[in-house]
């Protein structure tokens, strides 16, 4: 209460410079409490800290621990000074007159005013510099002026001059003022406090544009009736409306520490339906409370419903709290917001407003001066000027099971330690719905978790569950949903009801089937009502949605509710054909899949988006797959087999597919197929069986493609679509092809093509048969095949097709001995397929120039193509490629003569041919692998390996059973070897 000093058992203690007083000051304003590291580095650096600050820290305590010794206590994340000090002796006095005045003891309160006031030693926390301590000693100084008219109002000895001096250093504070004018009139001067009282006004007047306050006035008027007796002084009374604390709060340590570690007066809290707004402020109040002496006023706004409360209630309320008596309370709404404004700038208050609506209803709330402020609300309070802004969203996992255990019992939370996960995921972390499973189970010790977890678990009745005494999740989220416009509360019905993981703007343009700039405007009203949350911005650089899990279920009960089935099926079909139109129209940048459904019209995709969409399909499918798929699965379950079928199919050539999302791949045809099983639609699962065939051949699993192709014909047969099931031979014929049964590939091929009619499906024939007859070593019949596929492709404008052509040529050409040709070749399918972003299929053309420029002694461009090809193959899981590449860097390692690096890359290679079931393959490692062995001088090993291979290829039929088999291979004679 003056200068910052020390003393102990020798006298005087010499605290050295200014940051020392500095940081003496912060731990005694703490009173005996943690003060975090983080506030002292505000308090004596403010905003430009060292970049080790908190080892700057810890150098000071030592300093100061050097001069007071082990009264300075490192505790948790900060330092107490555990030493008494004229601050906490100062702030005992102030309350126990306080707690007298509240008793009637008018004696006991003017006894400890005075003895408060005895401690005043001048400026407040003197040799302390900085922000922080030029804050703390205005809110001393304050409060020393607080004392004074404390003192008076009970009668103490407080002379006019003391009050005057006080005047000057606080010339707007109106209660100061009222008794001055009263102390001059009491000393007999009643000129002097009509003249005061007059410069009072005046002074409101020109710099408030405010008239005097009720006390202000109140003064003048005793004044003027001759009644300036202390006893009938009007005396100031400490509003302590804050709600008793949450004893069981659980989590937001982060939140609480931003806003406890700051100055920042007012602190606006939002966040959706149940994330514990009410329970944070007031948690927070209670913490704050010792910075606001002059008490808590607390007001509930009602503003998340219809009957919300009109500020001018509040306002009458919370002036009559304040002293103001009932008759000086103006009606007009103007007058009492400027006499709260008055009452408010003269003291330190705390106001808690929860649950306010809009700026609107809060801003004729906010209190003056050097009050604070704490704000509830769903909606942002964005517009209010000076606020600090606390979003709360769901809790994190392990406050959620914190929060529950502090309910049941921790041991009982750890006997069932999953079900207590499984019901604080299914409350969604929501801290209202997990104190509302937590008050059910402690009301039912008998209960296992696992019984209210199951319970839990089914949608038609989760909110049922969530309900307990006054406290029920449907009801809180059912008073935002009423507020809601009906064009939002249809989108968040259809929204749920469809249940997709998260979702852009345009979705909810085609369920509503408005424009996107509507429906952009309705997204953006569910935002601010907290019932949709952004979860980021995706590669096509638009904002992407999701409602809280418990939201959803809130909308999907009202959709079942309030709307036919049929108007909703209607909806989700109408978005999901949409879907499969973009799909359709960007695809042509993927593989193309030579079975697709048949496209249905009607369903035309926003322009804008589909612009969008189109400059980068990559992103858009990377940002959309949980989506799609959850759009497949929904449609599945509710039996619309057509659309689920389409959408399933389009995926086939989309990144599900180029990027071997293989598990999406699965999920949504498997979903779809029980689907059209389950309807008897024999044309929707051959198409199904036959993506589900597709999918296994991308996996290298050829086996199950076949089977799946076999059972896609059958399905086809039932209904008979002769050309489906020639297009099936087709894809049967690649699968032979890859498993080296090149005979009976042929064969497939040859009953196929009668029935062949589209461009794009005789290409794909075309380029088949090439590459099965460079396999078989007809390289003068497979030359015009591969140029038919050529010409195809380029008129179905499949570029990528033109691509894999191209390879396939370039094979062709290094298969005859023309290493220039085919180097021209693979080099230019390179460009291609890179320039389609076509990222595995990239790998086998750089593989394919790899070996080209092996044989043109271009060693280091090729092993720079293969290092980057294995990559990829191995980050996309692809089996027959790793393997494909690890022959070819053996072929590499023999071209540098490294034949024990060969060694290695050949027989890992080898061992992937094995778990692929490629006999075939595994012949070609085998050749390359003698070759090696021969050069380590083994002999019977080479011998062994090169006699298994010359069986597998005649086996096959293969063109390397007529190549000859040398024994021995020099460095760099790989380059005049096919």
């Amino acid at each position: 209460m003056g200068q910052v000093e020390a003393w102990g058992a020798e006298g005087a203690l010499a605290l050295g410079g200014r940051r020392a007083c500095t940081l003496v000051a912060v731990l005694v304003v703490g009173g005996r409490q943690v003060v975090e590291i983080e506030r002292i580095v505000d308090a004596l650096w403010g905003e430009r800290p060292p970049y080790n600050a908190r080892a700057a820290v810890q150098t000071h305590v030592s300093a100061l621990r050097r001069v007071v010794g082990g009264v300075v206590v490192r505790r948790g994340g900060g330092y107490l000074l555990d030493a008494p000090s004229d601050l906490e002796v100062w702030n005992a006095a102030i309350a126990a007159g306080r707690r007298a005045l509240a008793d009637g003891d008018r004696g006991g309160a003017a006894r400890e005013f005075a003895r408060a006031r005895e401690l005043w030693r001048g400026a407040p926390l003197g040799g302390a510099v900085g922000r922080w301590a030029d804050g703390r000693r205005a809110v001393l100084e304050e409060a020393w002026s607080a004392v004074h008219e404390d003192l008076f109002d009970v009668g103490g000895p407080v002379r006019a001059a003391d009050l005057a001096a006080l005047v000057d250093l606080h010339p707007l504070r109106e209660r100061l003022r009222s008794r001055w004018v009263l102390a001059l009139a009491r000393e007999g001067r009643q000129s002097d406090a009509l003249a005061a009282y007059r410069e009072s006004r005046r002074l409101l007047v020109e710099e408030l544009g405010v008239e005097p306050g009720a006390e202000l006035r109140a003064a003048h008027d005793r004044v003027l009736a001759g009644e300036p007796a202390v006893e009938d002084a009007p005396v100031r009374t400490t509003p302590g409306q804050l709600p008793p604390d949450v004893v069981d709060f659980t989590g937001r340590a982060a939140e609480l520490a931003a806003v406890t570690g700051s100055d920042v007066p007012l602190v606006a809290v939002s966040g959706k339906a149940g994330t514990g707004k009410t329970a944070f402020a007031v948690h927070l109040a209670h913490r704050l409370s010792d910075r606001y002496p002059d008490g808590v006023l607390h007001a509930r706004l009602l503003g998340s419903r219809p009957d919300r409360v009109a500020p001018v209630d509040v306002l009458g309320r919370f002036v009559r709290a304040l002293g103001v008596p009932a008759t000086a309370v103006p009606e007009d709404p103007d007058e009492l917001a400027a006499l709260y404004r008055t009452v408010t700038a003269e003291r330190r208050l705390l106001v808690v407003l929860d649950d306010a609506a809009d700026e609107r209803q809060v801003r004729p709330l906010l209190p003056a001066g050097r009050c604070g402020c704490l704000i509830t609300g769903r909606t942002r309070l964005a517009a209010l000027e000076g606020v600090s802004h606390v979003e709360l969203g769901e809790l994190t996992d392990e406050e959620s099971l914190a929060l529950l255990g502090s309910l049941v019992g921790a041991d009982r939370c750890a006997a069932e330690e999953d079900r207590a996960r499984d019901i604080v995921r299914l409350c969604g972390r929501l801290p209202l719905a997990v104190r509302i499973a937590g008050a059910r189970l402690a009301a039912r010790p008998d209960w296992r978790l696992a019984r209210l977890a199951e319970r839990l678990g089914e949608q038609r009745r989760r909110l049922d569950e969530l309900a307990v005494g006054d406290l029920e999740v449907r009801g809180s989220l059912a008073l935002s949903y009423a507020g809601l416009a009906e064009a939002e509360r249809t989108a968040l019905r259809r929204i749920g009801w469809f249940g997709l993981p998260d979702f852009t703007a345009w979705l909810v343009a085609v369920l509503l089937d408005v424009p996107v700039d509507e429906a952009e405007d309705v997204v953006d009203a569910l935002v601010r009502a907290q019932l949709l949350d952004v979860t980021g911005v995706d590669g096509t650089g638009s904002s992407r949605y999701r409602p809280h899990d418990l939201t959803r279920t809130f909308a999907w009960e009202r959709a079942e509710a309030e709307e036919e089935r049929d108007a909703l099926l209607t909806a989700v079909e109408r978005a999901v054909g949409c879907w499969a139109g973009v799909v359709e129209r960007v695809s042509v940048d993927f593989r193309t899949w030579v079975l697709r459904p048949e496209p249905t019209g009607g369903v035309e995709p926003p322009a804008g988006w589909l612009a969008t969409v189109r400059t980068n399909p990559t992103a858009w499918f990377a940002a959309e797959q949980s989506a799609l798929l959850a759009a497949v699965e929904r449609l599945a379950e509710l039996g619309s087999v057509a659309a689920a079928t389409r959408l399933a199919a389009v995926l086939c050539a989309s990144t599900f597919a180029v990027e071997n999302q293989f598990a999406r791949w699965w999920r949504s045809h498997t979903s779809a197929l029980g689907a059209a099983r389950e309807a008897g639609d024999h044309a929707a699962q051959g198409l199904l069986l036959a993506g589900l065939g597709w999918l296994r051949s991308e996996q290298d699993r050829l086996d199950e493609a076949a089977d799946y192709y076999t059972q896609a014909a059958d399905a086809y047969a039932l209904v008979g679509n002769t050309g489906g099931r020639a297009v099936l031979r087709v894809l049967l014929g690649g699968v032979l092809r890859d498993q080296g049964r090149l005979v009976e590939a042929l064969a497939e091929f040859d009953a196929a093509e009668p029935h062949l009619r589209e461009h794009r499906v005789l290409a794909r024939a075309a380029h088949l048969r090439a590459s099965t007859l460079v396999e078989l070593g007809a390289v003068k019949a497979a030359l015009p095949e591969c140029e038919r596929a050529s010409r195809l492709y380029a008129e179905s404008e499949d570029e990528f097709g033109v691509g894999m052509a191209l390879r396939t040529r370039g094979i062709l050409h290094r298969a005859a001995g023309r290493y220039a040709e085919s180097a021209r070749d693979a080099r230019r399918a390179h460009e291609v397929i890179r320039a389609g972003r076509q990222r595995l299929s990239a790998a086998y053309t750089a593989q394919a120039l790899a070996k080209s420029l092996l044989r043109l002694g271009e060693v280091a461009e090729a092993a720079e193509l293969l290092d980057e090809a294995f990559d990829t193959c191995h980050s996309m899981q692809d089996g027959f490629g790793q393997a494909l590449v690890l022959r070819t860097l053996g072929e590499l390692d023999l071209v540098r003569d490294r034949p024990v690096e060969a060694c290695e890359h050949l027989t890992r290679s080898i061992r992937w041919w094995d778990a692929l079931g490629l006999p075939l393959w595994r012949a070609r490692s085998l050749r390359d692998l003698a070759i090696a062995l021969d050069a380590l001088d083994e002999p019977d090993e080479a011998r062994a390996a090169r006699e298994e291979a010359r069986t597998l290829f005649a086996h096959h039929g293969s063109r390397e059973a007529r190549e000859p088999l040398v024994a021995e291979i020099p460095q760099g004679s790989l380059r005049t070897r096919p």
